[in-house]
C-alpha cells in the first residue's frame, strides 16, 4: 500500500509493545490515521465498527486478536470465549470464521504455556500468506485485463463496486490487485469507482487509486448500468465476502444489480477472492448466508470534510505525506433523514453464479461451477 512515498500494510505488529497496529479506515479518505490495539476487545471493537474492514483483513485481524487474548489468558476457557467473541463481530464474511477456526484448531493441541507464542507466529504467517495470495490473484486478474487490452487496442475501462483493494486486505487487495498489476505493467486502465452508499467505500477505492496513480472516475452507485449501455465499461471486477460451493457471491449491497446490468449489456463480470472466502458448506446461498443488517444511522447520516472557511490560524496542519491527521481534521456529520422515518441497512446481497463470468483466485480463473473442486486445495 502506498501512502505518499511510504509503503504500509493495512495491519502490522509492534513486537516491543506486543500490540497490533491498523490503518483506521473510518478516517479515510479525509485523513490517514493509525491505531494501536492492545487487547482482544480493542480488536473486536475495530472489526465491529469497521475501523478494519474487508473479508481477508478482518480474518487476519481476528487472528491477531486471539494472539492478544492468549497473552492475557491462555486457558481453554479463554481460548473458546475469545474466539466466540471475535467471531460474533461481523456475521457475513467467512474469512473471519475461517481464520479463527484455523487458529483454535492449532492452539487447542498445544500446552497452555506455548499458546501465546504459537498464536503470534500463526497470525504472522496468515498475514504473510494473505499478501502472497492477493499478489497471485492480481497476476491472474492482470492477465485478464491485458487480454482485453490486446483485443481492444485501447484503454480498458473497469467498473468496481465497494473497496476490494489494499485496505480490504493486508496488502495488494483482490479485485484492485489486478488493476494495480496491470497498470504497473504498462496496460492502460481506467476505473469507474462506485460510490457504494451508505458506507461510501468507493471513497477508499478512489483514495487508493489516486495514491497509486491509476486513472479513475468516481460515480454514484446507479450510474453503472447507464455506462454499460453506452459501451463505456469493458469488464466489472468486484471482491467478495462469502462464496458458496456453487459460485454464488455475497458482496457489498448493490453488487447483484451491477451483475444484472452487466448480463443485459454483455459485459463480463468477475469476482476476485482468495479460496479462504469460499464456504464449501454452503449449498443455497440466498437461504443460508446471514446478511448483516447494520445500524440505520449509517443510512440517515453522512460524514465528510467541512468546507466552511476558517481563520488561517485554525487551518489543520498537513502530515508529511500530504494527508491531514485524524486529530486535526474537521469532519462534519449531516443528517439526511429524520429519525421518524424508518431506515433499513442490509450490508450485502447475493449474486447468483449464473450472472458471473468467472472467479479469480490465487489458483487461477475459473467458472463458478468449477470452484467446488478447490475444497481440498486449501
Amino acid at each position: 500500500m502506498k501512502v505518499g512515498q511510504t509503503h504500509y500494510r493495512s495491519i502490522w505488529t509492534d513486537e516491543v509493545r506486543r500490540s497490533v497496529c491498523i490503518v483506521d479506515q473510518t478516517c479515510l479518505p479525509h485523513a490517514f490515521a493509525t491505531l494501536r490495539l492492545e487487547s482482544r476487545d480493542a480488536v473486536a471493537h475495530a472489526i465491529r465498527t469497521m475501523q478494519v474492514r474487508g473479508a481477508p483483513l478482518i480474518g487476519v485481524a481476528a487472528a491477531y486478536g486471539l494472539a492478544l487474548a492468549m497473552d492475557a489468558d491462555s486457558s481453554n476457557a479463554a481460548l473458546e470465549e475469545s474466539a466466540s467473541l471475535l467471531n460474533a463481530t461481523r456475521p457475513t464474511a467467512v474469512n473471519l470464521a475461517w481464520a479463527l477456526k484455523r487458529m483454535t484448531s492449532h492452539l487447542r493441541n498445544l500446552p497452555h504455556q506455548s499458546r501465546a507464542s504459537a498464536a503470534w507466529a500463526l497470525a504472522h504467517k496468515m498475514a504473510d500468506e494473505d499478501v502472497a495470495t492477493n499478489a497471485a490473484i492480481g497476476e491472474y486478474g492482470a492477465t485478464l485485463i491485458r487480454s482485453i487490452h490486446e483485443a481492444k487496442h485501447d484503454t480498458v475501462n473497469i467498473l468496481t463496486h465497494c473497496n476490494a483493494g489494499w485496505v480490504a486486505t493486508v496488502d495488494w487487495g483482490t479485485a484492485l490487485a489486478a488493476v494495480y498489476k496491470a497498470h504497473d505493467s504498462g496496460v492502460p486502465v481506467h476505473v469507474w469507482v462506485d460510490e457504494t452508499r451508505p458506507r461510501n467505500q468507493g471513497l477508499l477505492t478512489a483514495w487508493e487509486l489516486r495514491q497509486h496513480g491509476v486513472p479513475h472516475t468516481y460515480i454514484v452507485d446507479n450510474a453503472g448500468g447507464h455506462l454499460m449501455q453506452h459501451g463505456q465499461v469493458d469488464v466489472v471486477m468486484v471482491g467478495a465476502d462469502r462464496v458458496s460451493m456453487h459460485g454464488d457471491v455475497a458482496n457489498k449491497i448493490g453488487t447483484y444489480l451491477k451483475a444484472l446490468a452487466a448480463q443485459d449489456n454483455d459485459v463480463p463480470f468477475y469476482a476476485a477472492l482468495p479460496i479462504s472466502t469460499i464456504d464449501f458448506s454452503l449449498d443455497d446461498a440466498l437461504e443460508e448466508i446471514e446478511i448483516e443488517e447494520r445500524p440505520a444511522d449509517e443510512v440517515r447520516l453522512i460524514g465528510g470534510k467541512d468546507l466552511k472557511d476558517k481563520p488561517k490560524h485554525q487551518r489543520a496542519p498537513q502530515a508529511e505525506n500530504g494527508l491531514e491527521t485524524a486529530s486535526t481534521l474537521d469532519i462534519a456529520r449531516l443528517r439526511l433523514l429524520d429519525d421518524r422515518s424508518p431506515a433499513a441497512n442490509p450490508a450485502f446481497d447475493v449474486t447468483p453464479a449464473r450472472l458471473i463470468t468467472g472467479i479469480i483466485t490465487e489458483r487461477g480463473i475459473m467458472k463458478p461451477h468449477e470452484i467446488a473442486a478447490l475444497e481440498h486445495a486449501t
